[in-house]
């Protein structure tokens, strides 16, 4: 991998939307050694918020083509734009000679993601998908679990994210045009299938409904996968806007013991309300109440949440850049998760079990 050069690490991030300026942003800005240098753009609202936020030297441009005109003065880009984008602009950021972030999903396709990360591997670049939620609170303390063998021999793993949204919100990621591809199962389906990948490895089929329920939405909103793991592993996934109550977030299901866990890591709530991580202070905590619990329905105890740790991707990525580190998340990781949700979209349009494999495009 190329060399980065001495000093600290500078970002060029390519939008100021919710993903730029909630997740990216303060995650760079809290990781030593790297920093948000310049911010894309073309709202004039949003970049006087990158200016408030990140200070006065940011320097801010109204397109990507003005920041990469600029390769000489970056050591990072992180894509953060609407989903159509994410592949053009990566493509063009490594042909530049840029190591490049991009925020979930990589592609449209497996086939597209891994055409990325062949070009990032000839050029000697890293490329890395933004997957923050392997560093959940309770994605980390069900992955520790598991390494114990706390559960035993598990067979059927339980995920959700799901939400009470009975109006849509409009915008890009609600919309029905296929360029966009946005609806849940791309969003927050990105999240569930790469946690499922990670715990319990590749896929070997895939059962999915993904449905569009809420009058007026454009794109799907009500998602299920089933997926069969290749060790024989069942993970039910659940992606709703529609949910007027909501499921466990977790339960995990084993010969020995069960995990079960409700409510969300409380990272995104604090980074929307404002809060950022720091040195030596406390980040990602939950309170005792919300903590899983482990056991049967016998005999069952809380289990202590381990801390959530967004900014552990971004320590990642400059370990990377450095040292020459594997990234914390990877081109074929990316691609490994599409491939999963491009068999689910074969399977709930043909009311089929799909095998991996079959639907590549």
């Amino acid at each position: 991998m190329n060399a980065p050069p001495p000093g600290e690490l500078r970002a060029g991030l390519i939008g100021y939307g919710t993903a730029g300026r909630y997740f990216h942003a303060p995650l760079l800005a809290s990781v030593d050694g790297i920093g948000v240098s310049a911010v894309v753009t073309s709202d004039a609202g949003r970049a006087a918020q990158a200016v408030e936020e990140l200070g006065p030297q940011l320097r801010v441009f109204g397109t990507a083509d003005e920041l990469l005109a600029r390769t000489e003065e970056l050591d990072l880009v992180v894509i953060a734009s609407p989903n159509r984008t994410h592949v053009p602009l990566a493509r063009r950021a490594l042909e530049a000679g840029l190591p490049v972030v991009v925020d979930k999903p990589l592609a449209p396709t497996a086939r597209e993601a891994v055409a990325l990360g062949e070009l990032a591997e000839g050029k000697g670049l890293l490329l890395s998908a933004f997957q923050n939620r392997r560093w959940d609170n309770d994605f980390r303390t069900l992955a520790a679990l598991l390494e114990r063998g706390a559960l035993g021999d598990v067979h059927r793993f339980e995920s959700r994210f799901e939400r009470w949204r009975p109006q849509p919100k409009g915008g890009w990621r609600e919309s029905g045009d296929p360029e966009e591809f946005g609806g849940l199962l791309y969003d927050l389906g990105s999240h569930l299938v790469d946690q499922a990948l990670v715990l319990f490895g590749p896929v070997a089929a895939v059962y999915a409904e993904v449905d569009t329920r809420r009058a007026g939405a454009g794109a799907d909103d009500d998602v299920f996968l089933a997926l069969t793991h290749a060790s024989g592993v069942r993970s039910h996934l659940w992606a709703s806007s529609t949910a007027a109550q909501h499921g466990a977030r977790f339960r995990a299901s084993g010969s020995a013991a069960a995990y079960v866990k409700y409510g969300l890591d409380p990272q995104e709530a604090a980074l929307r309300a404002g809060a950022r991580p720091a040195p030596d202070m406390p980040w990602g905590v939950e309170p005792d109440p919300a903590w899983g619990v482990l056991g049967t329905v016998d005999e069952a105890h809380p289990v202590p949440s381990l801390d959530g740790d967004y900014p552990a991707y971004y320590r990642g990525i400059v370990r990377s850049l450095r040292e020459g580190a594997p990234p914390p998340v990877t081109a074929w990781d990316a691609a490994a998760t599409l491939e999963v949700l491009q068999a689910a979209r074969t399977s709930a349009a043909n009311g089929c079990r799909v095998l991996i494999g079959e639907a590549r495009g």
